[in-house]
């Protein structure tokens, strides 16, 4: 009977994500302002935009952000929850930051930061330029090791994606790039 009047409920559109329930705490320094649908969270490490859903409200009382939707439909209840680790995301952004760590494996594999741009030697017969997106830095510890850092969480990602699609793992020897700390599957080669 409990799960029945759970799935009732549930199609009626009454549970909130638990994402949504939890509020948004605004560190000193950092600036929010939701201007016609545009959410701008301004800190230390920049400023972030984003638009706000149709189906959110957002509420901003003593430094504490607090989502929910505008109806009961379960498009409204997802999105809220989606907004809110949006906004979090912004924050943690502009106040700590993001990054991503990869490494390349093989023999002669080696890289350097020249200027705007990632200077990558691969194995093919020609180098890789990859142009350094506005808002990202990249660093080079060392020769095998790339550090993307940003404060947009997505651009971080998608960059790190991007120099990552140039040589991704090879499943024999292992060569190619890959994350810090990424498991790859190995195949065992055709014995003869």
């Amino acid at each position: 009977m409990v799960a029945k009047s759970f799935v009732t409920s549930a199609k009626l559109g009454f549970i909130m994500s638990r994402i949504a329930k939890s509020p948004v705490e605004l560190p000193a320094g950092v600036e929010f302002k939701n201007t016609d649908g545009e959410l701008t969270v301004k800190g230390k490490n920049g400023e972030l935009t984003s638009e706000l859903f149709e189906c959110v409200n957002v509420e901003l009382n003593d430094n504490v952000l607090s989502f929910s939707p505008k109806d009961t439909s379960k498009n409204s209840m997802a999105l809220t929850g989606t907004q809110r680790s949006i906004v979090n995301n912004m924050v943690v952004g502009v106040t700590t930051g993001f990054e991503k760590k990869l490494e390349l494996r093989g023999v002669g594999y080696r890289t350097q930061v020249k200027g705007k741009s990632l200077n990558l030697t691969l194995g093919f017969s020609h180098p890789v330029n990859y142009e350094i997106p506005e808002g990202i830095t990249i660093e080079t510890p060392s020769q095998t090791e790339i550090t993307v850092k940003g404060c947009d969480k997505q651009l971080v990602g998608q960059v790190a994606a991007d120099i990552r699609d140039y040589r991704s793992p090879e499943p024999y020897k292992g060569k190619g790039i890959r994350y810090l700390g990424e498991h790859v599957v190995m195949k065992e080669a055709k014995k003869k």
